[in-house]
């Protein structure tokens, strides 16, 4: 193993896995890069694949006895490990492609540490599984959730496998929503790590059980080790049963925003 990770805690390999991919995402940025189709209208760039290249050396060197789950390269590793790394490289691929700078690195022990890290923001949030911060020029400080933004974080991508019941879009039309919040949609879990960090109220998203994505696992650890409220859209603990996401910075706007996400009601 390379010296140059021997005596790190899992928080420091994965806030230096994050690290290493976000300098790959950035240094390819802008370049004209080859796209490679997924299905569904779904795509990876070279950018993906580099950076998850670049996350997997280091996962190797640093934890050999480790699994891990990469988004373009799928399970690697000791097979039966218990341990396993989940790495999404570039979260936001067409915000990238199209030249919008709102992507995220994704590195996750599952069940453990995790870091998101900003490219172009210059920040790496990570966490230990207890407790929660942001690297930001060198320094570090704790992250502390906050709904004063008034902001949420609604993911509008497919697949929609809650509707009809319950579609994020929905929430956008209704009176108490507009009332309380200001909707955003930027189409990358860093939101997450902003719920975290106190630049969002809240994060709502459709799906199925994302307690284990490599999308999304990382911004979980985050906001659990930052204290905030993390369920399903039905209000459920998130796991193999879950569905979809509701992140907020406490538990009043989780009230709010669970008493928005049934069937729309009729207003006079």
């Amino acid at each position: 193993m390379s010296d140059s990770y021997a005596g790190l805690d899992d928080a420091a390999v994965a806030t230096v896995a994050a690290g290493a991919g976000a300098d790959v995402v950035r240094a390819l940025y802008g370049r004209r890069l080859t796209r490679i189709d997924k299905g569904g209208g779904d795509f990876a760039t070279t950018a993906d694949v580099e950076a998850e290249k670049r996350i997997l050396d280091i996962l190797r060197e640093a934890r050999p006895d480790d699994a891990v789950l990469g988004e373009e390269s799928g399970p690697q590793g000791v097979a039966g490990a218990e341990r396993q790394w989940l790495v999404d490289p570039l979260c936001g691929t067409l915000n990238y492609a199209v030249g919008t700078l709102l992507v995220a690195v994704n590195v996750a022990l599952r069940g453990g540490a995790a870091a998101v890290a900003d490219p172009f923001g210059g920040e790496i949030y990570f966490t230990d599984g207890e407790t929660a911060w942001v690297r930001r020029d060198g320094a570090d400080a704790r992250l502390v959730p906050s709904s004063a933004t008034g902001l949420v974080d609604v993911n509008l991508d497919p697949p929609f496998p809650g509707a009809p019941g319950f579609r994020a879009v929905d929430l956008l039309a209704r009176p108490e929503f507009v009332e309380r919040f200001r909707p955003r949609v930027g189409s990358t879990t860093l939101a997450l790590a902003w719920v975290a960090a106190g630049k969002r109220a809240a994060y709502v998203t459709d799906g199925g059980d994302l307690s284990g994505s490599v999308h999304f696992a990382a911004g979980i650890a985050l906001c659990r080790a930052a204290g905030c409220v993390v369920t399903g859209i039905d209000g459920a603990p998130i796991g193999p049963s879950g569905r979809g996401l509701v992140v907020a910075a406490d538990a009043g706007t989780h009230r709010l925003l669970m008493s928005m996400t049934g069937e729309p009601r009729p207003h006079a």
